[in-house]
């Protein structure tokens, strides 16, 4: 569908894309991968239109739609939620309009015998059906359900935007992106303002319902859920594989260390020619083989190994400071805004060197909490900090609150006291600011380096308590993981708020749950606790279907229609866990596939491979497969979506 031919693109003589080539196929889930300020959002900037290329060429069918998430925006205030999803109906609206206006021409015209009056009919049902198939009767359906699905609540519809968090407003960007149902979406970290459960209903969507989806995502999890094919950028050159996140990161580090053994066993046979080149060259009797080798030489194919990028952020926080044995105490804590209440009766105990996760849709109250325990507003209730707790404080804004007109160095310098400014450059150098970097100016960095920047700062002094509120929004993968192992090593306590399931896996030993007004503990993992969940809501379904039983004959026959009620339920279980081994099947068949064909294109990528026509067939053969597989899992999941909802 979108050709990109050639692409390059220059700041000021840094290069940041280098003739780079790829194509968007039709139902391609592409991850575009990359260390931060790698050039991701700009490349989908470039996609959308918003921004052109120093050089190259990119095209794009003009019937093709795309639609574009970035990941900051202005947003309108000016309607109720309701209206502002329905904007993304314009075009329905516009081909109602039309279809009223040729049925008033209809009645009015009484020439029914002509070939005008034809072809209006023709072209009013041409364009009923094509609303019809649009789903132009049952848009508001869609709505709802969209809106649901991403974390609003009926009595939500019919408030003003104004009324909303940015997060709740970017939630409703997302939802007219998805109800217009672009054939191109470009989505630039669309998990960012989403809780877990918003989360898997955005993967269900994209795996079931998107057409072609280019995304920037930090959330693995949510990667290797949506994405099949996976484009990496680095030092301005792309690396396409057609694996999902996970499969991508094994194959980079396969490729690498298979090219450095051919690499190094290249070189020993080169400086062997060389050698017996350099001892023959004067002996008569060897001339013909010496110029036999030096044809070899020439002939040769230089092996290249791949450039990497060798900056890492080198992150460790400072020994802390002991604290008593409870940094948090809570009883019967509240907090009420007017008549609103935002959680009750909240009773919990957090001890020296636990590290938690707080954890619930948006909006429950976790950033609430954690304002009460910093004494940033009052609350109901009692709650006791420790003998020397010293917090260090992560906010979700404060890498939008960072002063856009001050350079990296100035924004450190400003708050640095003491001894510590004379380690600043030292500092900064560890969090990939040194050298010049440490001279840009703030307005310039991408929203993972402003979120390192604002990291900096919980380095400034020692602290025993940290509280780290969505700290892994807009960090690369390689960020996030020095920031999961120094949290794992850090010595104090630890208390995150994220959605990022990935992340708190093996991080945290504690989940607390937000919902309904209340906050629950649950002792395990971040999985743990999902697969809880899970068997929570099938027991509340089971309370809510049960019927008591009673003694006179019509609740004989309430009996023995619940009885068939529970059979249809059971059939239906089992159902739901066929089509899901099916689903299993075919997944590990597409692995193999896909494992088969990379295999078979490192061995054509040799000269050897490239004239074996035996291996071509083979590559043809697997990618029939490959696409047949996918296409049968793609109605296995669809048939899934149906038996569960």
């Amino acid at each position: 569908m979108i050709s990109v031919d050639g692409l390059t693109v220059e700041f000021g003589g840094f290069t940041l894309f280098d003739e780079i080539s790829f194509v968007i196929n039709k139902k391609d889930r592409i991850a575009l991968a990359g260390k931060n300020g790698a050039g991701k959002s700009t490349l989908l900037k470039i996609l959308a239109g918003q921004q052109t290329p120093t050089a190259g060429a990119m095209s794009i069918p003009k019937e093709i739609t795309i639609g574009y998430l970035p990941q900051q925006m202005v947003l309108a205030d000016t309607r109720t939620v309701r209206e502002e999803a329905e904007t993304a109906f314009g075009h329905l609206h516009e081909q109602e309009k039309e279809i009223e206006r040729l049925n008033t021409e209809l009645a009015e015209r009484t020439d029914y015998e002509s070939e005008a009056y034809h072809k209006l009919i023709e072209k009013v049902t041409h364009l009923s059906e094509h609303l019809a198939l649009l789903g132009g009767n049952n848009y508001q359906a869609e709505l709802e359900r969209t809106l649901l699905g991403l974390g609003f609540m009926r009595e939500d519809f019919d408030r003003p935007t104004s009324e909303f968090s940015g997060g709740w407003r970017m939630r409703i960007e997302l939802a007219k992106l998805l109800l217009r149902r672009p054939d191109v979406l470009l989505l630039d970290e669309p998990t960012n303002h989403l809780d877990i459960e918003s989360i898997q209903w955005l993967e269900n969507f994209i795996t079931t319902r998107a057409n072609a989806v280019v995304l920037v995502s930090h959330d693995r999890a949510f990667l290797d859920a949506t994405t099949m094919r996976t484009i990496e950028i680095s030092l301005g050159k792309i690396y396409d594989y057609k694996v999902n996140y996970s499969h991508y990161v094994t194959l980079r580090r396969e490729r690498r260390e298979q090219q450095l053994r051919a690499f190094e066993n290249q070189q020993k046979k080169l400086q062997e020619t060389e050698a017996f080149i350099e001892r023959f060259r004067y002996k008569a009797t060897k001339s013909n083989q010496v110029q036999s080798r030096v044809k070899q030489l020439e002939k040769v194919e230089r092996i290249e190994v791949d450039e990497i990028d060798t900056a890492m952020l080198n992150l460790k926080f400072p020994p802390a400071p002991r604290s008593g044995s409870y940094p948090v105490i809570m009883e019967n804590v509240a907090k009420r805004y007017g008549n609103h209440l935002i959680f009750d009766r909240v009773t919990l105990t957090i001890e020296r060197g636990d590290k938690v996760a707080f954890v619930g849709k948006n909006g429950e109250g976790k950033s609430t909490l954690v304002k009460c325990i910093m004494g940033e507003i009052d609350f109901e209730g009692k709650l006791q900090l420790g003998h020397n707790v010293k917090i260090g404080y992560f906010a979700q804004n404060q890498a939008q609150m960072l002063d856009d007109n001050l350079t990296v160095f100035e924004t450190i310098d400003y708050v640095a006291q003491g001894d510590i400014r004379t380690k600043i450059r030292d500092i900064l150098g560890a969090f990939m600011f040194g050298g010049e970097a440490s001279d840009k100016k703030v307005k310039v960095l991408s929203g993972g380096e402003r979120t390192r920047l604002a990291m900096i700062r919980l380095l400034l002094e020692p602290v025993n308590l940290l509280i780290l509120d969505e700290p892994t929004n807009h960090l690369d993968m390689r960020s996030k993981d020095v920031l999961k192992e120094a949290i794992r090593e850090f010595e104090g306590t630890v208390i995150v708020v994220s959605h990022d399931r990935e992340f708190l896996d093996g991080l945290v030993d504690k989940v607390y749950e937000f919902g309904n007004r209340q906050v629950k503990e649950h002792l395990g993992g971040i999985y743990s606790f999902l697969e809880k969940k899970k068997m929570d809501s099938l027991r509340e379904l089971e309370k809510k279907t049960a019927v008591p039983e009673q003694a006179d004959a019509e609740s004989g026959e309430a009996s023995s229609q619940n009885k068939l009620s529970y059979e249809a339920r059971k059939e239906q279980s089992r159902a739901i866990k066929k089509a899901e081994r099916a689903i299993a099947e075919t997944e590990r068949l597409i692995e193999c596939t896909e494992k088969q064909l990379a295999e078979l294109e490192s061995r054509l990528s040799t000269p050897e491979g490239a004239s074996d026509t035996g291996l071509y067939e083979a590559y043809s053969a697997a990618k029939k497969t490959l696409a047949e597989a996918m296409d049968k899992w793609t109605g296995q999941t669809l048939e899934l979506e149906t038996l569960t909802t």
